[in-house]
């Protein structure tokens, strides 16, 4: 039997415990606090983070991911590859989603489908377009058939699967899920708290914990201090520096502090007429001051980031480079396309227009806040007339960035399992998370290439040559590889094993 392998960096996990909870009699609860509310609790249209952890705890899919980013069965006990094309999935026995009804091969067919269906609008979709078809061979078995080898394929297949039987039955799994993970929903305040409760059909038997509640605290700060008031049991990024140095030195809670699997990124939108030239694009660049805005900002919680590969990948070369802070190159460039003082108030001009750009980011997030309010500083000392544009985080996402409506956009990318997860969809020509309409056909190719063969070597090599394009076309301009960070406290009755993906499976004691 030969199987796929996820090939990556192995990050350490580290299990801690045990650690602080509220207790009614029996009932063991965990807190979570989360910066943002989920937006569906569909796990095939999941967009944020909070839906996506959320989600990973109501439904199983046919792996898990570990700590070390090592896929291991879930709902599949088994699998095999007879040929590069084609791998089989062995189900487990008697497999029951929460509301007692049985998962089948048939719910796995359903979900893939309907996950790369056009219709279906899955911000997730461009990952499983490989897949020509999925097939139930019998109630325990299913075949995926692909377009061409595919090596990040077991790093995706941890997507929650979903009930064939309700969704065609008309239920609305955005919200009122039914799963077949470790917990279920038992209630959900929108915009307040999502309320999670031990799964007993659970194919792995009913987690320790009872009950695990997310409450939505906005506010960075907030929520820090919600935690050191005993509020909250868990707390884990983005949370601000001072906090972190803050609750690192406190000896009521455990901590855990590694390199993340994101990044902090500006998206030009290069369909803006502005932001079409790539000249203008990396004249903005230039004005980028990520030293103070890593090292001061966000007081070296993140590092310096200098392309699209993660510093922690097997792709990372320290050779690909984009611009670095350079104001009097930035100037030279702005010039060189005809932009001066012409009139002497301040500003570059040209045919009687102020250079003039916006810059994006959401209200919940103070540092990017500050990160946008110190760049707006320094494009106006270049010149630039830059205006902030802060706006909550479902206006800014939704009907801002993801409708293509912003200039230069300050968000971030999470869980990055491997090099096509950051650059595929967000990058090839079309691509559902493409949201700056950057298109470029070498690029396209290289990326491609890059999911296409199961040679490592073979696949850093494409994804160097496609991130050095980038570094210099510049649709996205990496500030920093972001830091992970968790804290709990001590007195949890589960040893927390936590996970780089920021994901919550090691909060519930599941049994070994």
């Amino acid at each position: 039997m030969k199987s796929f392998l996820l090939t990556t960096s192995a990050i350490v996990a580290l299990s801690f415990g045990p650690a602080h909870m509220a207790m009614a009699q029996d009932m063991t609860e965990v807190v979570v606090g989360t910066d943002v509310d989920a937006g569906t609790l569909d796990p095939r249209l999941a967009r944020d983070t909070t839906a996506s952890r959320t989600t990973d705890l109501i439904y199983a899919g046919l792996v898990h991911i570990t700590p070390s980013l090592e896929a291991v069965p879930d709902l599949a006990e088994s699998w095999e590859s007879p040929d590069p094309q084609t791998v089989i999935f062995k189900l487990r026995p008697d497999l029951k989603f929460s509301d007692g009804s049985p998962l089948t091969a048939e719910d796995v067919v359903y979900t893939y489908t309907t996950l790369i269906d056009p219709d279906l609008s899955a911000p997730s979709r461009a990952l499983y377009t490989p897949i020509t078809a999925i097939e139930a061979v019998d109630a325990q078995t299913v075949k995926f058939s692909l377009s061409a080898p595919y090596a990040p394929l077991l790093s995706y297949l941890d997507m929650g699967i979903v009930s064939k039987a309700l969704v065609e039955g008309g239920a609305d799994l955005a919200t009122n899920p039914v799963g077949a993970g470790p917990m279920k929903l038992a209630a959900w305040n929108r915009g307040s708290e999502i309320d999670l409760e031990a799964n007993e059909n659970y194919w792995q038997g009913a987690p320790q914990v009872d009950k695990l509640t997310l409450k939505i605290i906005g506010d960075n700060s907030a929520r820090a201090q919600a935690f050191e008031a005993g509020d909250l049991d868990v707390i884990q990024s983005p949370l601000s520096p001072q906090d972190i140095e803050r609750l690192e030195a406190d000896e009521r809670f455990g901590n855990f502090i590694t390199a993340g699997l994101g990044v902090t990124y500006l998206n030009f939108n290069v369909s803006d007429p502005l932001l079409s030239d790539v000249k203008m694009r990396q004249a903005f660049a230039m004005l980028v001051d990520q030293d103070t805005i890593v090292n001061d900002i966000y007081q070296g919680v993140d590092e310096v980031a200098h392309s699209l590969i993660l510093p922690s990948s097997w792709a990372y070369s320290a050779d690909i480079s984009q611009p670095t802070y350079d104001v009097e190159g930035a100037t030279a460039l702005f010039n060189e396309m005809g932009w001066s003082d012409s009139d002497g108030d301040g500003f570059l001009d040209k045919d009687g227009e102020d250079l003039s750009i916006t810059l994006a980011t959401h209200s919940e997030d103070p540092n990017r806040v500050q990160s946008v309010e110190y760049l707006q500083a320094i494009f106006e000392m270049a010149g630039v007339k830059a205006t902030a544009q802060i706006s909550d985080w479902p206006s800014f996402s939704t009907n801002y960035v993801q409708k293509g409506q912003h200039q230069i956009a300050l968000l971030g990318w999470l869980n990055i399992v491997d090099p096509d997860r950051l650059l595929f969809a967000q990058l090839t020509t079309g691509g559902p998370t493409n949201w700056g309409g950057y298109s470029n056909a070498e690029v396209d190719e290289l990326l491609q290439a890059g999911r296409s063969t199961l040679d490592q070597a073979e696949r850093a090599e494409n994804y160097q040559a496609a991130a050095s394009i980038l570094a210099e076309e510049l649709p996205y301009y990496i500030i920093s590889a972001q830091g992970y960070q968790m804290f709990y406290a001590k007195d949890l009755p589960v040893e927390v094993e936590a996970t780089p993906r920021g994901n919550l499976r090691g909060l519930i004691g599941l049994t070994d």
